[in-house]
């Protein structure tokens, strides 16, 4: 099979927070895979900046352990790593203060006529003030920038944040990153609908009835816990990760794949949501927060003892209910559920097909399952179409449900990129495809904001839930009620 690879044109990168943990588990791996492939051009240059004084040789260092923790032995003989550390070159400046700026501004203007690029790796408290410092040392001009999430809190911070940057880089030069939306299995999930005339003819709710969106994780909040009992699983999760995977699934086929098309369907479905407020909340909403427990075969602590406080209000675990209220999709509930210490590590989207209107097989077969289509985004990429077929040998017709199964992996015999690999190239490109509008933000929370409303008016504690188990027993209840079971683990 051969590899069709786009072109980069030279760029210099400047990752701002360089020295965090997103750069070292992430954003360097992703590059040094890059440049091992041959992707990037031999003059493309990347800076790091960050606060801690560093000569450019001990950057260097701290680049190198982060692969050697995170990039498998065998690819770190020789030369393509001392190729790809010669790329590297630092700065020390503070979004809050002036001393390193100008020495930023010298070396990227020394890099010629490169495109500039500045990947915000920081707390989201510095993005406004580092967009501004970028403008008034002449950086922003040409220049394309990336933000991460969390953007904004609720709809009046993302407005905020994205007035900020908005003043020094216009719409077209900002890129939303979402890693979920570099997912392997998650371009596939267009492929599938739109290159196939199998499935779009079926995507409707004459044919479908109903589908799951699932992100679990096994572990808990660790170190991270002191910025997640300010956001909770709504914020960090529904409302980007979630909610992207939903309108890929639910929207209208674009008419190209420009940036502009794909980002236009996936606005109408945000703003087809049906409201979540005081008044339904509490029939299509479970918010959870796990206990102790066991899970990968040892005892772990509950929420509160990795806060290290006696009590919290933020959810760990939740799932909605929710309906997109057009032609399409009327009557077809989408579940979606997310959380921390959960039973395993899994990241699925599940469409399930309504059952044939009538079986000709008789009684003796049993009940006919349903067809479903499964799309597994982690830990193994792949998709899995479950179908009705005969068992083999005689004696006559006996029905078993079994899937096609094509894990990536096995089918392509090839290292699957990470989504930060696709995402920064795609950056250097223009293709803005796979990035966040600042319009699919703004009405991502316009629907997420009533919900948290909603939940701070009841007053009413997260349900708890053993770690290791698949949360609070009242989301069972939630797709029961309609006759509906949660499906995991591809199943």
């Amino acid at each position: 099979m051969t590899s069709r690879l786009i072109p980069v044109a030279p760029f210099v990168l400047t990752v701002f927070g360089a020295t965090g943990d997103l750069s070292r588990r992430k954003l360097i791996p992703a590059l040094f895979h890059r440049d091992l492939d041959g992707q990037i051009p031999d003059n493309a240059v990347i800076i790091g900046v960050s606060r801690r004084a560093l000569t450019h040789e001990e950057f260097r260092a701290f680049a190198h352990q982060a692969l050697v923790d995170h990039i498998p032995s065998g690819q770190l003989d020789g030369s393509p790593v001392e190729k790809f550390l010669a790329r590297l070159l630092y700065v020390a400046a503070d979004a809050d203060a002036e001393p390193g700026w100008s020495d930023l501004a010298s070396l990227v203007a020394a890099q010629g006529d490169m495109i500039p690029v500045y990947y915000l790796a920081t707390a989201p408290a510095l993005f406004g003030p580092i967009c501004e410092k970028l403008g008034k040392h002449g950086l922003a001009e040409k220049g394309r920038v990336v933000i991460e999430k969390p953007i904004g809190k609720d709809l009046a911070s993302a407005v905020a944040l994205n007035e900020q940057v908005g003043r020094i880089f216009p719409e077209e030069r900002v890129y939303r990153i979402d890693h979920y939306l570099g997912k392997e299995t998650v371009q596939n999930l267009m492929a599938l609908r739109f290159a196939n005339a199998l499935f779009e003819p079926l995507w409707n709710n004459g044919h479908i009835d109903h589908v799951q969106i699932t992100v679990a994780e096994a572990l808990g909040v660790e170190e991270r816990a002191g910025y997640y009992d300010t956001a909770g699983a709504l914020r960090d999760m529904v409302q980007n990760h979630m909610l992207q995977l939903l309108c890929l699934v639910a929207m209208e086929p674009p008419h190209s794949l420009d940036a502009d098309a794909v980002r236009d369907e996936k606005l109408k479905v945000l703003r087809a949501l049906k409201p979540i407020d005081e008044h339904n909340m509490a029939s299509v909403t479970v918010r959870g927060q796990y206990r102790a427990g066991a899970s990968a075969g040892g005892a772990v602590p509950g929420y509160l003892e990795e806060l290290g406080s006696s009590r919290s209000q933020t959810e760990t675990f939740v799932a909605v209910k929710a309906e997109v209220e057009n032609w399409r999709w009327a009557g077809v509930p989408f579940y979606l559920r997310t959380g921390k210490r959960l039973a395993s590590r899994v990241s699925e989207i599940v469409v399930a097909f309504r059952p044939v209107p009538h079986s000709v097989f008789g009684e003796a077969v049993g009940p006919l399952e349903a067809n479903r289509l499964v799309i597994r985004l982690q830990p193994d990429e792949g998709v899995k179409l479950w179908l009705m077929i005969k068992d083999p040998g005689p004696g006559g017709i006996r029905l078993t449900h079994v899937p096609l199964d094509m894990s990536f992996a096995k089918a392509f015999k090839v290292r699957n990129p990470d989504a930060y690999e696709r995402l920064i190239l795609d950056v250097v490109r223009g293709n803005q495809t796979l990035f966040m509008r600042r319009d699919e933000v703004e009405a991502a929370w316009t629907w997420v904001d009533p919900i948290l409303q909603a939940w701070r008016n009841a007053k009413e504690a997260p349900r708890p839930y053993t770690a290791g188990t698949w949360g609070p027993s009242a989301s069972i209840a939630l797709i029961e009620r309609d006759g509906r079971t949660w499906l995991e683990d591809g199943a």
